[in-house]
């Protein structure tokens, strides 16, 4: 085996018989099967499928091509809104190749090619006030979603901006929160000053930990979704609707929202930029999204037709 320096991950990998003329350059963590058919390919989006300028490079977008041109379904997973994954959806022209989004860290199933939502988990109204106290009492903005639009009553706050920005969709300023959302919602999210939000977090696992999940996708979004969603749980929904098994499937991501797809999946792949947590939890660890990372796993796990 022929290691190549991903990043500064550490080299813990034991012996592994390779097909003659094999060339790996990447890093083996445990001891799953590496070699076998894998059928489905479950990509993060920021910091996994989309470089620093939150792109999928032309590299990647040939590899990925290539893949599903083979029948392999691509999955993006992300914690986004719908709106805010659609468009890479559409750059890998997902509904010519029939394939899938988890929206909202598995909130939402979406078949991409008929429009079809094939699983939902909504966010209970009555945990709403306490959100929102939770969120006015320090000082931070809470949004969350309808179509095009994210909600909020901060919209200059620089933190709703990123988030705005990053699912390219539009800012619409409410008066009231509680008063606005009477939709059916998947989620919502505190953002704000990373230390201080750190400590809320612990605050409201303590206080919601037995209803619902809370946990930072990134320093500054603190996430609040119904109990028992993360990426895993849908996507075993996904794979019984496919007639699939995880050992099929490769899952790629560098957060902690990431974590339960990549213990669940045959091959778990962290990036070279994941979260420590995630790089010790995952069978391969590839190079970082400003390298291609994904495209260069993929290459290696594809078995050649």
């Amino acid at each position: 085996m022929i290691p190549c320096p991903a990043q500064d991950a550490k080299f813990r990998a034991g012996l592994f018989i390779l097909p003659p003329n094999y060339y790996l350059c990447g890093i083996l963590t445990n001891t799953k099967t590496t070699f076998m058919k894998y059928k489905i390919i479950v990509l993060d989006l920021d910091g996994t499928l989309t470089n620093n300028k939150k792109e999928i490079t032309p590299h990647t977008l040939d590899v990925l091509t290539r893949a599903q041109e083979k029948g392999i379904k691509i999955v993006l997973a992300s914690g986004r809104p719908t709106y805010g994954i659609a468009p890479l959806a559409e750059k890998l022209q997902l509904s010519k190749y029939e394939g899938y989004i988890l929206a909202y860290n598995g909130g939402e199933i979406i078949d991409w090619k008929t429009g079809e939502l094939m699983y939902k988990n909504l966010l209970d109204h009555d945990v709403l006030p306490y959100l929102y106290k939770c969120a006015k009492d320090n000082n931070f903005a809470i949004v969350t979603y309808d179509g095009e639009y994210v909600l909020t009553e901060h919209p200059d706050d620089e933190y709703v901006l990123k988030e705005a920005i990053l699912n390219v969709m539009k800012i619409k300023k409410v008066d009231n929160f509680l008063e606005a959302v009477k939709h059916p919602i998947a989620k919502c999210l505190i953002v704000g000053e990373p230390t201080r939000l750190a400590e809320l977090e612990k605050e409201m696992y303590e206080h919601l930990k037995d209803r619902m999940g809370v946990f930072r996708s990134e320093p500054y979004f603190l996430e609040l979704v119904p109990k028992g969603i993360d990426k895993a749980q849908s996507l075993a929904v996904l794979l019984k609707e496919l007639g699939m098994t995880k050992d099929e499937m490769i899952a790629i991501g560098d957060g902690f929202n990431d974590l339960s797809m990549i213990k669940f999946a045959g091959m778990g792949v962290a990036m070279g930029n994941a979260q420590q947590i995630v790089k010790d939890s995952a069978d391969f660890i590839t190079l970082t999204n400003e390298e291609d990372g994904a495209a260069y796993a993929i290459e290696k796990f594809m078995r050649e037709g």
